[in-house]
């Protein structure tokens, strides 16, 4: 899923071999959901690939980086409405088509109030981020219609999504879950938004450590997201086990009067902020609340006038 505005669309894919079809369902056993998710990590990436993109009736090519993904900024003549439109990417061989897939564009028009930007892991989706054993317990023994949301995440979200207002979410899953994450949103109906993930990973070691690094990625997706929608602000959530704050708190400096709330679910026993970067937020004039459970996010949301009962 793509996203962009009048004048700029943003477009990302990768061309694998290797990689199954993956249809999982609620009454699936573990060995399958293993296999499954161990799939995902041992597909081979093809670099160098030609890829040729359709948006309504121009047509565009780009070509897959060493690690078999493209990235392309698009420039049409045709100006899109706001709303969700159709993409069609495809791969050539000898002259001929040996591949088509269609993808999605999210286009965001000035009628949008607010965006939201979101983390996922332990955000929306329970995870145990830190905690290796636990999360990875959940990898892989359950799947995309197994795995659960934290209690009232899809009703809030939704709320925040009336009018027409944008979600994007910016997370340290790899792209290698991109599958997985748009069948659980779907499943759990949270808000359809384009995901901003980490690069693709390849290898065991990888599925093992899945969701590392240093997060500092989310913070130049952001940036973009944020300069791409210069008229936009935005309401931002996170959670306090994955540097959430601090990369939102670089956010506040860097655009100063976007920001209008910050919502952090607390995980485990350690808060994410002290009173200094409290203090920060406040002089600002940006809430920011460290949350027990979505239902207080709610009710802070409703107070200020984001959402309507």
């Amino acid at each position: 899923m793509g996203y962009g505005n009048r004048n700029q669309i943003y477009l990302k894919g990768g061309v694998l071999e290797n990689r199954p079809e993956f249809n999982s369902e609620a009454a699936d056993k573990r060995g399958k959901n293993f296999r499954i998710m161990l799939s995902r990590y041992l597909s081979s990436p093809i670099p160098d690939m030609k890829v040729k993109i359709v948006l309504g009736e121009e047509r565009f090519t780009t070509q897959t980086d060493e690690y078999g993904y493209f990235s392309a900024w698009i420039e049409p003549k045709y100006k899109f409405e706001p709303g969700w439109h159709k993409v069609i990417f495809s791969i050539d061989e000898n002259g001929e088509e040996i591949y088509k897939v269609t993808g999605e564009f999210l286009i965001v028009g000035s009628e949008a109030q607010f965006g939201t930007i979101s983390d996922i892991d332990d955000t929306i989706l329970v995870s145990h981020a830190t905690q290796l054993f636990k999360k990875l317990r959940l990898i892989m023994t359950k799947n995309a219609k197994t795995r659960l949301p934290f209690e009232g995440v899809a009703e809030f979200y939704q709320k925040l999504r009336a009018s027409e207002n944008p979600f994007f979410y910016v997370s340290s899953s790899e792209w290698n879950l991109y599958d997985f994450l748009q069948d659980f949103f779907q499943v759990q109906d949270i808000p359809k938004g384009p995901f901003l993930l980490q690069e693709y990973k390849s290898g065991l070691r990888d599925l093992l450590f899945t969701g590392g690094g240093s997060h500092q990625h989310k913070r130049d997706k952001i940036k973009r997201l944020m300069t791409l929608f210069p008229n936009l602000k935005f309401i931002l959530i996170g959670d306090s086990g994955q540097k959430d704050t601090e990369i939102y708190r670089q956010a506040l400096h860097e655009f100063p009067n976007r920001i209008l709330a910050v919502y952090i679910r607390k995980i485990g026993k350690k808060d994410d902020f002290d009173e200094k970067t409290m203090h920060e937020f406040e002089d600002k004039g940006v809430p920011l609340l460290m949350l027990e459970n979505t239902a207080e996010a709610e009710n802070h949301a409703q107070d200020k006038g984001f959402i309507i009962s």
